[in-house]
């Protein structure tokens, strides 16, 4: 089985390429993604490959984009939207719900959005206003969306194809400041066989507590784990990875287990997916828990400017702090 040293944003590529390999009816849209391949370069060298018919360059509009995928989906195709930027999305957020997530409901199941739309997320990376966001909690919350997020190059390789081949419309988020971090990807095993787009999978195996993260948090916490293991305390790392549906078999065994809990995300606390998670934990795992679940999250605040980023997001050291206090109970 050929396995390939990827970053994570060439393993997408890599699997946009496979999946317009695999089915003439994939088509990709968005704002640069042709010619210039991306802001990113996720798209690079597919409009040269396959064609400006299928690799299209489309105006600077985000809800034109999503409402032409919406026609071109009702209609056999399956459009990979491109938001450049998270903060560019709410102009398409209309669309969004009123269209893409209520159309198969709408029309009791005769009509299928077989769309994708992709959305790099996430600060990081010293970008300014608007380029920055964590806007899943607005797309989980909405009935008829899924809501997907890799967190390493494997994934990003096969959970892109996932998405693709799914007849329901997902909202995949890309964790763009993990764009150049590199990983194994095992580029011939067949799809069939891959890991299952909606479920979650333990990270990094521990006894003592348990930390749950997504996304670009993932890598964060994988690390606080790799410290905490210095001081003799083994955590368990779950990358939740599809956040609609909520996948928490994986969380509800370990917290049993662990009888400790953090959630960690990006996205600011108030009403953030971490709050949904810690309730659930808490229904399920009530008799178990040695102290409340805890979040770590970004703050209530608009996104900081880019110099002081690194105050606002959530680090190993504010994780750790977390972990410290659960066993303060």
């Amino acid at each position: 089985m050929a396995t390939e040293t990827l970053t994570l944003g060439k393993a997408l590529n890599t699997g946009l390429r496979k999946a317009l390999e695999n089915d003439p009816k994939v088509v990709i849209m968005g704002e640069d993604v042709g010619k210039l391949g991306g802001v990113f370069r996720i798209t690079d060298g597919l409009q040269k490959d396959f064609g400006d018919q299928r690799v299209i360059d489309t105006p600077l509009a985000e809800s034109g984009i999503i409402g032409t995928a919406v026609g071109l989906a009702i209609r056999g195709f399956r459009p990979v939207c491109e938001i450049q930027f998270d903060g560019f999305v709410y102009p398409a957020y209309d669309q969004i719900v009123s269209q893409v997530a209520k159309m198969h409901y709408r029309s009791q199941g005769k009509v299928r959005i077989p769309m994708v739309i992709r959305i790099p997320y996430g600060g990081g990376i010293g970008a300014v206003e608007h380029h920055s966001e964590s806007p899943e909690a607005y797309f989980a919350h909405t009935a008829g969306l899924k809501v997907v997020t890799c967190a390493n190059p494997q994934d990003a390789y096969t959970m892109i194809q996932q998405a693709i081949a799914s007849d329901d419309p997902i909202v995949f988020l890309e964790p763009k400041r993990r764009y150049w971090e590199k990983g194994p990807v095992e580029l011939d095993a067949p799809l069939s066989e891959a890991y299952p787009l909606h479920s979650a999978r333990v990270a990094r195996a521990g006894t003592d507590a348990t930390v749950l993260a997504y996304g670009p948090m993932v890598r964060t916490c994988l690390d606080a784990a790799t410290a905490a293991a210095e001081d003799g305390r083994e955590l368990e790392v779950i990358d939740l990875r599809t956040l609609s549906p909520l996948d928490l078999t994986a969380a509800y065994e370990s917290v049993k287990r662990t009888g400790r809990c953090v959630v960690v995300h990006e996205a600011p606390g108030n009403l953030g997916l971490g709050s949904e998670i810690a309730a659930r934990i808490t229904e399920e795992c009530f008799y178990s828990l040695e102290s409340p679940v805890l979040r770590v999250t970004g703050f209530d605040t608009p996104y900081p400017a880019s110099r002081v980023e690194e105050e606002y997001l959530p680090d190993l050291d504010r994780v750790l702090d977390a972990v410290d206090r659960t066993f303060g109970w």
